[in-house]
């Protein structure tokens, strides 16, 4: 589809996936023309890149819900085109276009790091890298990973539950273990995200790990009792088990080094034994003592969120793109308002919203929240202000910046004929997650095969 040609304002969302989605149907809702722009072929972003491969009908039923958004006549959809400093568009080229509005629904497509000796050691990874990868998103699905026998996953959060699940059902490995700089009673994995690998759960092993930080965990007040009964109540519901990895939790142990071998490969993980401490806002912190041990794994994989790009186009902080400290139009307190610290000012026009506003914060569910709310504060921006350049002019430059890429430009017709011809194949193969994995491939389902 290309939409309606109405005459009032146009907002342009930056990005595809819930947040971003999620906006086009609020606006949509309000009657308001927007252009959804994203960097992948296939809108979704992390409901469709990021939850595990194997939940298809989870996957299906928020397809579903996304499809129904683009073929809303209020919006239009152009994929393939990537937006940042050195991508297809800046930035700058489209905030010059006259949009009424510019919503930044990127995510946080940055990795975050420790800054540890040792992190360019072959073996050693993201996890947002090897969950694209194992969810076939270009060009992650064509990257080769060694992974190997015995693998240490930094933090205890949801990611590394996904993480470990594939290692533990899919490949198979040795070893799984979890390295936490905080307590047992800090994990933020639920026990349905733990009962995937908790078959595997050495629990000899898990009873020594209580023994050697109970006194730690009491100094701060916390229950070890508690912490390990939570811990123990994923076994009664755990998966059937398909492999003898042995996963274990390492607590109260911050990674200090990576260490490697002569041919520049992970040979083990030194880590400094911490101790919890209150913080004077009544929550705790990791105090490391000093002392360290070295595990013997092969590969090391941070499992520690998120955080936007650098090379967008907007200003960062703490991770996130900086919101306006003092807003013109909060929501619940909250600012969805762009901000240059540098010139106190706010970014004309320019809205935040999903990760793009904080990083690694909620799920779907909290994505439409804050999309509804994003879009009552350009709602009310847009109250405020005459239509400076009308709607198909701005269309107008905007599709002819996009001609002058030369590349490829999706639409919604052709995300549609993708998802059909997809599930055909899927039949035909009796694979109901069945997906390209590389643009090459979906483009050329999709009559678009031209050199990306």
């Amino acid at each position: 589809m290309t939409g309606s040609r109405a005459v009032g304002p146009l907002v342009l969302v930056v990005g595809a996936g819930p947040a971003g989605l999620f906006t086009a149907q609020a606006l949509a809702d309000r009657g308001i023309e927007t252009v959804l722009l994203n960097r992948d072929i296939r809108p979704g972003g992390l409901a469709e890149y990021g939850i595990y491969h194997s939940k298809h009908k989870v996957k299906l039923g928020l397809r579903t819900q996304f499809t129904k958004i683009l073929t809303a006549p209020q919006v239009t959809y152009y994929g393939n085109v990537t937006v940042g400093d050195a991508g297809d568009l800046t930035l700058d080229q489209l905030l010059g276009m006259g949009f009424a509005a510019v919503v930044i629904a990127v995510g946080a497509q940055g990795t975050k790091w420790l800054e540890l000796p040792g992190e360019h050691l072959t073996g050693v990874y993201h996890a947002k890298d090897l969950i694209y990868y194992y969810n076939g998103l270009p060009p992650f699905s064509e990257w080769c990973f060694e992974i190997g026998k015995r693998v240490a996953l930094i933090g205890v959060g949801n990611v590394m539950a996904d993480i470990a699940r594939w290692l533990v059902r899919e490949l198979t490995v040795d070893e799984v273990i979890a390295v936490a700089r905080r307590g047992p009673a800090e994990v933020k994995f639920t026990k349905q995200e733990a009962a995937h690998f908790a078959a595997n759960l050495d629990v000899a092993a898990l009873d020594a790990e209580f023994v050697r930080v109970r006194e730690r965990m009491e100094a701060v007040n916390q229950d070890p009792e508690a912490a390990k009964a939570f811990i123990m109540s994923t076994l009664p519901i755990a998966d059937a088990r398909v492999s003898d990895t042995r996963v274990a939790l390492r607590f109260l142990a911050a990674p200090s080094r990576i260490l490697g071998d002569d041919l520049g490969r992970v040979a083990g993980l030194e880590v400094e034994d911490t101790a919890l401490a209150l913080s004077s806002e009544g929550d705790t912190r990791a105090q490391r003592l000093g002392t360290h041990h070295v595990l013997d794994v092969d590969t090391v994989v941070f499992c520690i969120g998120d955080r936007v790009s650098e090379d967008f186009g907007l200003p960062v902080k703490w991770f996130s793109f900086v919101k306006h400290p003092r807003p013109r139009y909060p929501i619940d307190g909250i600012s969805y308002e762009a901000y240059n610290p540098d010139a106190d000012d706010a970014l004309s026009n320019v809205f935040l919203v999903g990760w793009a506003r904080k990083a690694s914060e909620g799920q779907v569910g909290l994505a439409r929240k804050d999309a509804r709310a994003c879009v009552e504060a350009v709602a009310a921006h847009l109250a405020t202000r005459a239509l400076a350049v009308p709607s198909d002019s701005v269309r107008a430059t905007l599709e002819a910046a996009l001609a002058r890429t030369g590349k490829p430009v999706v639409k919604t017709e052709d995300v549609l004929r993708l998802l059909k011809v997809e599930a055909r194949e899927g039949d035909s193969r009796g694979d109901p997650g069945f997906r390209y994995k590389t643009n090459a491939e979906m483009l050329a389902a999709i009559g678009l095969d031209v050199e990306v």
